[in-house]
């Protein structure tokens, strides 16, 4: 039997319905940890239920940097007024505001990361390679596994979490359309530095 302190604590972990606290601590037969993970699960699976819903009202959030040195403006996109208005939404724009001016990402997702653009790193690693006296195979998957690594660091989804390295972008902003219940989409995202 999952007792109500436990409800509680799960739901002020996750800020999920109390409702889905007690369903997973009961299918987690009151493990929290495992009940945690049924919540994480639950939550992608909604998510990806939402993401085809069109998102079309949101807000602009900014940030400037205390230095006065780095600024970013980002559009967030949901589908309802309702929730562009709630403080949770408004909080998932500021941290992505923060994640940006700290990270400097160039594109917003991976697919975003123009071919064109690629080549030209790909030209930088075979060059930094070539006297390197691998086989052309081996060389071929060191350039792959750096191009694959270097689209995660510029593409602001596919990024750490700056607050929590085991989460990246795009799981955070899952786990607002969980709570949240509406899709949410970063459209664009400007960041300046002096």
């Amino acid at each position: 039997m999952v007792s109500i302190d436990q409800v509680k604590q799960l739901r002020k972990e996750t800020n999920v319905s109390v409702i889905d606290c007690k369903k997973a601590l009961e299918e987690a037969g009151g493990d929290m940890e495992k009940a945690r993970e049924i919540l994480r699960k639950w939550g992608k699976e909604v998510a990806s239920k939402k993401v085809g819903r069109e998102a079309g009202q949101g807000i602009i959030a900014s940030y400037v940097h205390p230095n006065k040195k780095i600024g970013v403006m980002v559009q967030l996109n949901c589908e309802t007024d309702f929730v562009a208005r709630n403080e949770q939404f408004q909080k998932l724009a500021h941290e992505i505001c923060l994640q940006i001016a700290a990270m400097g990402p160039r594109y917003i997702s991976e697919e975003d990361v123009p071919e064109e653009f690629l080549e030209g790193e790909k030209e930088i690693y075979r060059e930094q390679l070539r006297d390197s006296g691998k086989p052309q195979k081996i060389i071929d998957e060191i350039i792959e596994g750096k191009l694959r690594k270097y689209k995660q660091e510029i593409s602001l989804l596919s990024q750490s979490w700056i607050k929590d390295e085991n989460k990246t972008i795009k799981d955070l902003i899952n786990e607002y359309i969980n709570l949240l219940g509406e899709n949410i989409v970063v459209k664009r995202f400007v960041r300046y530095e002096i």
